[in-house]
């Protein structure tokens, strides 16, 4: 398995970087130009990878703003990173696990993000978008419609026909509980459909992931109150209606209180799914996957790894994940050739002696793209990316 790093972390700015063929560590100037990385979300539609990034300007300056770029060679050169938070206020305030969001179909970009709001760390939804490409952006309707309530955790996906859809948390419901909210856009961001709510009753600190599978189903992974187990809901008709509540893992754990850690999930080409889930239940705590073709009998990953994500590589699935260990939190990877049903030896992916966390993965037909955000000592925090062949 071959292994290049790529570290997007200068305050450098040129139009592109080319990444020559090699296993070795490099620091290119490529520049998303932020002081520090607050935040990322990653979206692959056809050839063309979008990245939003945000992030602080300066030590000095505290406000986020929100950057895009994109690639369309497999992320080994980037377009310049085009401002589009300056005109869109409030301030953003993402945060890894409740991450800025990008989705696109064609030309036609959306992003999302929350905004701070009255209360500290609170705050309603932005939608902004794009239909040249990313190069100019407009402000979109609050998908939420409630402008002045807090909406977080959000998630955002465009399916075959163009249509955008959104699942965000909302505020508390009468039983004192944050819900699921579900809303779509039929005219590519500048309007959204009246939300529906999915769950009345949702942990409030988890993020949410949706998927599309094969058969152009629409399905959304979040974790569920009572118990903290992580829950599967699909759509068979666009978002019209929901149904077939699964619980991915059953784990039973009651707890009470914020674990911050949502899922991921993937579909092959017969819509078999597969998740990464991971629970603090105390017998059985730590990260697991989930295959649909397995009965739903969850596979143990690691007991001290947390945030994950998942994709299938041609005949392959691979899990990656952050793990906290004596050199510093890190990001690990391993591959199944059997559908999940085991796993190969975990491989590092991020140096050691760095603080580094909550992986993305996107697949072409012959790699995988893995993301993350990561600390030196002495240093802020920066986007870094690698290749697994």
């Amino acid at each position: 398995m071959m292994i290049k790093t790529l570290f997007l972390s200068s305050l450098f700015l040129t139009s592109c970087t080319t990444i020559q063929n090699s296993s070795e560590t490099r620091h290119p100037k490529i520049a998303v130009d932020l002081f520090e990385v607050k935040s990322f979300d990653i979206y692959k539609n056809n050839e063309t990878l979008h990245a939003l990034i945000s992030g602080l300007k300066t030590e000095n300056d505290k406000t986020q703003t929100i950057r895009y770029l994109n690639s369309t060679d497999n992320g080994e050169h980037w377009s310049l990173p085009i401002d589009i938070q300056n005109t869109f206020s409030p301030f953003p305030i993402a945060t890894r696990g409740n991450d800025v969001q990008i989705a696109a179909n064609g030309e036609n970009l959306v992003a999302i993000w929350q905004t701070q709001g009255d209360i500290p760390n609170s705050g309603a939804l932005v939608s902004v978008y794009s239909s040249d490409s990313g190069k100019t952006w407009y402000s979109g309707k609050n998908p939420a419609v409630d402008n002045t309530g807090d909406q977080s955790h959000a998630d955002l996906i465009a399916d075959n026909k163009g249509n955008f859809h959104t699942v965000w948390l909302a505020d508390p419901e009468e039983n004192g509980y944050q819900s699921l909210r579900y809303a779509r856009s039929f005219d590519n961001g500048k309007n959204w459909q009246q939300p529906v709510k999915l769950d009345d009753s949702s942990c409030s600190c988890c993020w949410n992931t949706l998927a599309m599978s094969a058969n152009n189903e629409l399905h959304v992974l979040y974790r569920d109150m009572n118990p903290r187990d992580m829950t599967l809901l699909s759509s068979t008709n666009n978002g019209e209606n929901w149904q077939s509540k699964k619980t991915i893992g059953e784990f039973s754990w009651h707890f009470d209180g914020c674990p911050h850690v949502g899922g991921g999930i993937s579909f092959d080409e017969n819509n078999n799914f597969y998740a990464s889930v991971w629970t603090g239940e105390p017998s059985k705590s730590g990260l697991y996957t989930v295959t649909s073709n397995k009965n739903l009998l969850p596979v143990k990953i690691g007991k001290n790894a947390t945030h994950s994500d998942i994709a299938v590589l041609g005949n392959r699935v691979v899990v990656v994940w952050d793990e906290m260990r004596e050199e510093g939190t890190g990001i690990f990877t391993a591959q199944s050739i059997d559908n999940g049903e085991t796993w190969s030896i975990p491989r590092r992916l991020s140096e050691v002696n760095t603080n580094s966390t909550h992986p993305r993965i996107v697949t072409n037909q012959n790699n995988a793209l893995v993301l993350w955000t990561e600390k030196k000592p002495k240093h802020t925090s920066q986007w870094a990316m690698t290749w697994i062949n």
